[in-house]
């Protein structure tokens, strides 16, 4: 996978640094959501001397890219993980569960938003809060 970043960066201009090179691997090893602290815990002990700064720069960089994704999951901060395919999210209010929904579900309603309103959804990523099937009863 790291020559398809490689690629990636290149053809648009830029380098893969180390650092750079560090977040995606551990994005993509977790498969999951990362806050940047936890990114960095992680990275630090590959990249000694890496400073917090540099890995919220690289992730704002790695977002404009294309290759991660931010997210609002419900945490009050944004989390990460690596792009791949849009997908959504259903998380519950009260115990914190959460599953993944493929865009496709959404795309008829994306689209009559835009139909409607005239605004064009570009976001590969929406989060919806509520209660999950063993949380309703309570």
């Amino acid at each position: 996978m790291d020559d398809t970043y490689l690629k990636d960066l290149r053809a648009k201009g830029f380098r893969l640094t180390p650092q750079r090179l560090a977040i995606l691997r551990i994005l993509e090893a977790n498969g999951g959501h990362l806050t940047p602290l936890q990114i960095y815990q992680q990275a630090v002990q590959q990249i000694p001397g890496l400073t917090e700064a540099t890995v919220y720069r690289n992730l704002t960089f790695l977002a404009e890219q294309g290759m991660v994704l931010a997210a609002h999951v419900g945490s009050g901060q944004l989390v990460y993980e690596i792009a791949g395919h849009d997908h959504h999210h259903l998380i519950c209010r009260i115990c914190g569960q959460s599953c993944e929904v493929e865009h496709s579900l959404l795309q008829d309603l994306i689209q009559r938003f835009y139909e409607q309103t005239g605004f064009q959804v570009d976001t590969p990523h929406v989060t919806f809060f509520g209660l999950c099937p063993g949380c309703q009863g309570k």
